[in-house]
């Protein structure tokens, strides 16, 4: 598996959710630091409380993509399959914001998306693909696009940003649930203690917030990715 893409969605009407979030793993691993990547702090790797995360006003959605049953010569261009995996973040993201605009009635209901920067990534390139995409009206394009601001695309330094830091810890958290380590190994532990806060609907989770593509039984997944596949069926 490759490609793991994730973003933590604020339930509450305050922006200090993600700054909350943050100091209090900084203050499980015993880390005071403005940046708690999940691999700098190893906070869930040595077991200190990961289900912080779980515990916050928050929705977590994934999209991992398996890269071996992708035929050669497709997704040539330069991030083109990261745009395509992330169009499927979005629609998933449109549909929670739709979902709880009754709940959180503050602003005016859209979604303000904010890019870890990255080198080789243009984001101009990136709202005219958006942009391409509302036009088009493809039927297979299923964003919300009321709830999308588009002007709004922008990137951040992930250092400095408190959401990004627990999208990082999210999508770390997937990722080590599907992509083997050196040991050949996947670890499912932290996927797991994440299900409370990932998004699904009347216990639907594949089509929601944990995302595959291709799906599951396309992937060539072995028996422990089948096992993450089977926590969240």
């Amino acid at each position: 598996m490759a490609c793991h893409l994730s973003v933590p969605i604020p339930q509450c009407a305050y922006a200090g959710c993600s700054c909350l979030a943050r100091r209090d793993i900084c203050e499980d691993s015993g880390k005071e630091k403005s940046d708690s990547t999940f691999r700098r702090t190893k906070a869930w790797a040595t077991g200190c409380r990961g289900s912080t995360i779980a515990e916050k006003p928050l929705r977590a959605l994934s999209v991992l993509s398996a890269k071996r049953p992708i035929p050669n010569g497709i997704y040539t261009d330069k991030n083109q399959l990261y745009f395509y995996m992330t169009r499927y973040l979005i629609e998933r993201l449109s549909w929670l914001c739709r979902d709880m605009r009754p709940r959180v009635p503050e602003g005016d209901g859209r979604v303000a998306i904010t890019f870890s920067r990255r080198g080789g990534m243009s984001y101009d390139n990136f709202r005219d693909y958006l942009r391409r995409l509302q036009a088009a009206e493809d039927q297979d394009v299923r964003i919300h696009w009321p709830v999308i601001d588009i002007d709004a695309v922008s990137a951040k330094d992930h250092s400095r940003n408190a959401s990004l830091q627990l999208a990082d810890a999210i999508a770390s958290s997937f990722a080590a649930a599907f992509e083997p380590n050196q040991y050949g190994n996947c670890e499912t532990r932290y996927a797991e203690i994440l299900k409370p806060v990932t998004y699904h609907r009347n216990g639907n989770y594949l089509s929601y917030g944990v995302k595959l593509v291709p799906n599951a039984d396309e992937c060539q997944l072995n028996d422990e990715q089948r096992r993450a596949v089977a926590l969240f069926s």
